[in-house]
Order: C-alpha cells, then sequence, then structure tokens
C-alpha cells in the first residue's frame, strides 16, 4: 500500500530523534521531514500560510490561531515544556526589588505578546507575586503570528530602529522577558529554584509546543490523528528510557532538565494525552482569557480530534 507522504517541522531533540532518524515512523504515513532553522518561522508560516501538513506550534500560538479559525487542529503530543521564572530579566543597575515595582512601568516583551514564553512568565508574575497585568505597559519588539489578533491597549510596539537589549541598558524598560542581554538578572532571584519550588509545591510544569495538522487531512484520514500520536509516543518514550537510565551522552541544559523534573516527580517527564495534562491547558487558557488574548475559553475537548481524547502516552 502507498504510504501517504507528510510535509512535517519538528525540531531535532532527544524526544523526536528515533521519528527524525527513521527508527520510528507512523503506520500508513511518511513524514517528510523540512528544516527551519529558526522554529518560530516555521510557526508563521503555518499560521498564515498553511505551507506544512504535520507542524510543531507554540501552544498560546495555537490557541489564538484556533479562536481566529485557522484550518488544523492540534494533536495533544508535548514536546517541549519548561519553567519561565528566569524568563524576566532587569538590569543589574534597575533596583527593582519586587515583582510588584513593574506596575506603572513599561516592560519588554521578544517578539509578540502571544508568545508561550511571556504568557506563562506574566502568569507567574500575576498568580505567585501579585502584579497587576493592567498595570504594566508591554512592549513588543515584532509582531504578531497571528495577524488577525488585536492586543489590548496596553500592548505598544517599540520604536522603530530600537532594541529591547539597549531599552533594558537605559532603562526605557524597567525589565523583559525572554531577552537575551548582558549585564542583566532574573527579577525573580534564585529563578530556578522558584522554579522547581512551584513543580514541587503546585505542579506549575508549563507546556510550550504541541503538534498541529491541517483539517482536511483529518478529514481525508481518519486514522492520521492516531498515527501521528503513536509515532510520537513511541520516539519520546525510548527518549524517557534513556534519560532514567542516564544513557544520554553529553547531556544538553534541556536533558538535565527533563532528569530533574523525573527525579522530582517519580514520573516520565514528558507526559503526551489530554489528562496527564489537563490542570496545565486549562492553566494556559485561563492566562490568555485574563491576558486578552482569548476573548473567552475553549472547551479543552474543542482543542483536539475526538480520536485522540483518550490517548495516553
Amino acid at each position: 500500500m502507498t504510504q501517504v507522504q507528510l510535509t512535517t517541522v519538528t525540531r531535532t531533540q532527544g524526544n523526536n530523534q528515533a521519528l527524525k532518524d527513521g527508527r520510528v515512523a507512523p503506520e500508513g504515513f511518511r513524514l517528510d521531514f523540512r528544516e527551519v532553522p529558526v522554529l518560530v518561522h516555521a510557526f508563521r508560516r503555518m499560521v498564515r500560510e498553511l505551507e506544512f501538513d504535520v507542524c510543531e506550534m507554540a501552544f498560546t500560538t495555537y490557541l489564538c490561531a484556533k479562536a481566529h479559525g485557522k484550518p488544523f487542529t492540534a494533536l495533544p503530543i508535548f514536546l517541549v515544556r519548561g519553567f519561565h521564572h528566569g524568563a524576566v530579566v532587569q538590569s543589574t543597575t534597575a533596583g527593582l526589588r519586587t515583582p510588584t515595582d513593574l506596575e506603572g512601568r513599561s516592560v519588554g516583551v521578544n517578539r509578540g505578546y502571544t508568545v508561550t514564553t511571556g504568557v506563562w512568565a506574566r502568569g507567574i508574575l500575576q498568580d505567585e507575586y501579585g502584579v497587576d497585568l493592567d498595570r504594566v505597559t508591554w512592549v513588543l519588539s515584532g509582531d504578531e503570528h497571528v495577524a488577525e489578533y488585536q492586543p489590548p491597549a496596553n500592548v505598544v510596539p517599540m520604536p522603530a530602529g530600537a532594541s529591547l537589549a539597549a531599552m533594558l541598558g537605559t532603562g526605557e524598560v524597567a525589565a523583559a522577558i525572554g531577552v537575551e542581554a548582558t549585564d542583566v538578572v532574573p527579577l525573580i532571584p534564585d529563578a530556578d529554584e522558584a522554579a522547581y519550588a512551584a513543580l514541587r509545591d503546585r505542579g506549575l510544569y508549563p507546556i510550550n509546543h504541541l503538534v498541529v495538522v491541517k483539517d482536511e487531512l483529518l478529514q481525508a484520514h481518519p486514522g492520521l490523528a492516531t498515527a501521528l500520536f503513536d509515532a510520537f509516543a513511541a520516539a519520546k518514550r525510548q527518549y524517557v528510557e534513556d534519560l532514567r537510565a542516564d544513557a544520554i551522552e553529553a547531556p544538553t541544559a534541556t536533558d538535565l532538565m527533563y532528569r530533574r523534573v523525573m527525579d522530582i516527580t517519580g514520573e516520565d517527564p514528558l507526559p503526551y494525552g489530554i489528562e496527564p495534562n489537563r490542570e496545565m491547558i486549562e492553566l494556559l487558557i485561563s492566562h490568555a482569557v485574563r491576558q486578552r488574548i482569548l476573548d473567552r475559553p475553549p472547551a479543552v475537548a474543542d482543542l483536539f480530534p475526538a480520536s485522540t481524547h483518550d490517548l495516553i502516552a
């Protein structure tokens, strides 16, 4: 039987390695991988041009795209997770004593307001540190992947020709999210340990990326969603087994982070499926509504194909 070929973008990383090198493949389908060196460019191309059949995508980009009727649907394959307490940085000379000092000030945001790291970071500022997000002016260095989205009034572009790193140094912005610059420190002290404490104390384990598939393909091939889920899950299991056995040569910072999550929770650090991730899915939706990225919260079940609702890996 001829296999259906699917143009696919996903970053080469531990949990996808077996897919990328061909050790694992979805039954009945062949993944034709396209390499996009800057992964966020693939998100934009998928949202605006539907360029790929299967594409890794930031979760909030997907929520925003879905709200604006983009014809693709996510699978509950959560490829990337991370911690964002350290995403908010200030200049070493800024002198902010507490996150609430951001109120009444401007804060830079790398790229768009709907960037998932920014959504999680603002959620942490609001939920853990009591920051009134509406009293901060958010200054963007770029635009949104979903061109139809209109941000709230306290979200503005940075001046033409400016850079957030320079604005951070001069104090034009009090802090910035997702910006790499010299002479900066995390706004939240001991950010890494604060993040792991949030994991231990309240299960905060943010999801960053998932996988989307064109709706026309899901409709034309009823078994596609399950076949993809099973293949991504099989590749992930091989990676988790290697993590558990300390069998990864030259582990990356991401590998070490997932290993520490495993040590803290005693569980698979990359669970796939709706139910093991429902709490984080609902929390991200809540952040997106409170930050006026979504007008209303979608039902979790509506975000994923019915055939994947009971799948867990």
